[in-house]
């Protein structure tokens, strides 16, 4: 066991004294856990196997499931890319520091475990001051999956963290709730043309004006190349079913099951279901959704349904983290 310490920092004006501190941490080869605007990822040094390694083992992850690298500034890509095109600058210009990971190939600066072995890299820059001061200090890009045991729910504030981590990593940056709540876009831009692996804040509407087309969301075959696309992932530990309004009202269901809506108001209903949440807008469910399955995964009920939001663009990345979430509701 590893004694787990948590220094309190500002998002924004982090102590320097605090960054210095987690900042040795890295460079001994050490794991710390700090927030993105995304989720809090779990730090290591990029270019060090026995570092990305121990986050691997921290997260019980497998070796064959990629993790992005974490840069302070666009001036940083150079030792870590083998290949800047001019598209790659442009996008960094409009959308770093921010939730956008573009898949590029990679340098040998960067670990091989880090890349499940493969020749892409799939880089960003973090928005909060706290996450890039950590890195600049470090003097290392950071390789940085989110902060919790491999297919559980992602977490997006520090007591997630801690929940999941406390005793096998060496220090969490509580920086507070992170802003986005759900994972970055992740282009690769090896592929003509560019594609999606994973949606996220950052739309196919939002990157079509630069790539002179909407990309597809496509998943990837042969060697991965982007994290978050196992079938089971951001799960909590309680069963999870989702399904529509009309099998919450007249579906057999365990008794003690908590309730999440998303996108739909909470009806009139046949039966009470006193454990529930509702997320009505996009806007306010991304950066919501991991913690309402937090809150509902610690009450110790029999299972867990959500009702999945409508099939619009707008919820596009909220429901791909819903899928890999949650089990259809048996027949």
């Amino acid at each position: 066991m590893i004694r787990t310490r948590t220094l309190v920092v500002s998002p924004d004006a982090p102590d320097p004294d605090a960054i210095a501190e987690a900042a040795d941490v890295i460079r001994r080869g050490g794991l710390v856990a700090f927030a993105t605007e995304t989720v809090y990822g779990l730090g290591a040094d990029a270019t060090r196997d026995s570092a990305v390694r121990r986050i691997f083992e921290a997260k019980g992850r497998e070796s064959t499931n990629p993790l992005i690298v974490h840069l302070d500034s666009i001036e940083s890509v150079r030792p870590v890319a083998a290949v800047w095109p001019h598209l790659a600058e442009t996008l960094a210009e409009r959308f770093w520091p921010g939730p956008l990971t573009l898949v590029l190939p990679k340098t040998p600066r960067i670990a091989d475990i880090a890349t499940a072995g493969g020749p892409t890299v799939g880089l960003r820059v973090p928005r909060p001051s706290v996450a890039r001061d950590l890195i600049a200090r470090s003097r290392v890009p950071i390789a940085a999956p989110s902060a919790n045991r491999s297919t559980r729910i992602s977490p997006t504030l520090a007591r997630h963290v801690a929940k999941d981590l406390d005793g096998r990593i060496e220090m969490i940056l509580d920086s507070g709730p992170t802003a986005v709540g759900i994972e970055s876009t992740v282009l690769d831009l090896t592929s003509d043309p560019p594609i999606i692996l994973r949606p996220g804040s950052i739309t196919p509407d939002d990157l079509a004006p630069f790539l002179g087309m909407r990309p597809e969301i496509r998943g990837q075959s042969g060697l991965a190349r982007s994290p978050g696309l196992a079938t089971i992932h951001y799960a909590p530990r309680t069963i999870a079913y989702r399904g529509t309004l009309d099998d919450l009202d007249h579906r057999i269901l365990p008794e003690n099951t908590g309730v999440l809506l998303i996108g739909v108001p909470y009806p009139k209903l046949s039966r009470a279901f006193p454990h529930r949440i509702e997320l009505l807008t996009s806007d306010f469910a991304e950066p919501a959704f991991y913690d309402a399955l937090h809150r509902l995964d610690e009450l110790n009920l029999a299972a867990i349904f959500v009702v999945a939001p409508p099939d619009a663009p707008c919820w596009t990345a909220l429901r791909d983290r819903l899928i890999r979430a949650t089990q259809p509701l048996p027949k």
